[in-house]
């Protein structure tokens, strides 16, 4: 009998407009990360991972040591202690990769959770949420793939975390419009000024306490001023072509508003029910003027974040 564990982890939509690095919410779309015992003889030893990966752009990710999720794997065993155990890993992708859908934090928390249930479960939750964010530098993407919902991350030390759930009101659809084109976080990160004035930082603020508020009550007046923001997206909008065409296609369809999911190039607009259809007609078309193709998804957020299931097998 060999033991494997399955790792099933939603994809995230950050910063919510001015929620900068702070905010985010687990989607339901999945990457999914089986790891299992390497069939090995008695007189045989590995300290290597077997990697494979099918699903969208498969072709992209590493099958070398370097993978990011073996990479999380290693790091919980490094952690704990113990050597890992030589692995099998299949991934299987949902959603592509560098797109602003948290891929990078699907890898960390899959990997993280999987090695933590093929160790027995040795550490808590919040123990691998800390290393989570350890790896990943910040924590909007991996708590809310790691936890589910809507969450707001505050540090409350240089190494302890207060972690808020934020209520997300049933009525506000997300749609996610992912182009055919890539846009790297650092690339992203590298057009954010190193300061801001006064009058900014009082006016993101102000409007995340309203979007905390208007996300929680679904009041569309409060979503349309509250995802405002002059932190990351006046700078980042010239990095996507068609914003502003698409956000205003999205708008006068009947969205609260559109804002950039994570560091892009992924558009995240939220409306009401009615008119969700209409909005991800309207963001597609408008993308299409720019010869940019592009897929256009209403989900819900996702209320579980990273479930694994463990199990033996012949």
């Amino acid at each position: 009998m060999s033991k494997s564990v399955t790792v099933t982890i939603p994809a995230t939509t950050a910063n919510l407009g001015p929620g900068f690095d702070c905010i985010g919410a687990a989607l339901t779309l999945y990457n999914i990360l089986k790891i299992s015992e390497q069939d090995l003889s008695p007189e045989e030893t590995s300290t290597q991972a077997m990697i494979t990966v099918q699903g969208v752009d498969a072709e992209r990710l590493s099958t070398d040591q370097d993978n990011l999720a073996y990479q999380a794997f290693v790091k919980l065993y490094q952690h704990i202690g113990q050597s890992p155990p030589p692995v099998k890993m299949e991934i299987n992708l949902g959603f592509p990769l560098a797109r602003g859908l948290g891929s990078s934090a699907t890898a960390i928390v899959g990997g993280l959770v999987g090695a933590n249930a093929f160790a027995g479960s040795p550490l808590s939750q919040t123990e691998v949420m800390n290393l989570a964010i350890a790896m990943e530098g910040h924590p909007d993407n991996v708590v809310p793939a790691l936890l589910g919902n809507c969450q707001l991350s505050v540090a409350a030390s240089q190494s302890h975390w207060e972690i808020c759930e934020i209520p997300w009101h049933p009525s506000i659809i997300p749609i996610v419009a992912i182009p055919n084109f890539e846009l790297s976080t650092t690339e992203a990160r590298r057009v954010l000024p190193t300061e801001y004035s006064r009058t900014d930082a009082i006016f993101n603020t102000a409007h995340l306490g309203l979007l905390v508020r208007g996300l929680e009550t679904g009041k569309g007046n409060w979503l349309r001023v509250a995802m405002q923001d002059k932190i990351h997206q006046p700078y980042r909008q010239s990095l996507i072509i068609g914003y502003e065409a698409v956000r205003l296609a999205a708008i006068n369809a009947g969205a609260y508003e559109l804002v950039i999911s994570g560091a892009g190039p992924t558009l995240l607009a939220l409306s009401d029910a009615t008119s969700a259809p209409d909005v991800a007609l309207a963001m597609a078309e408008a993308w299409h003027q720019f010869s940019v193709k592009v897929e256009v998804r209403s989900l819900q957020i996702d209320t579980q974040g990273a479930e694994f299931t463990v199990y033996s097998e012949q």
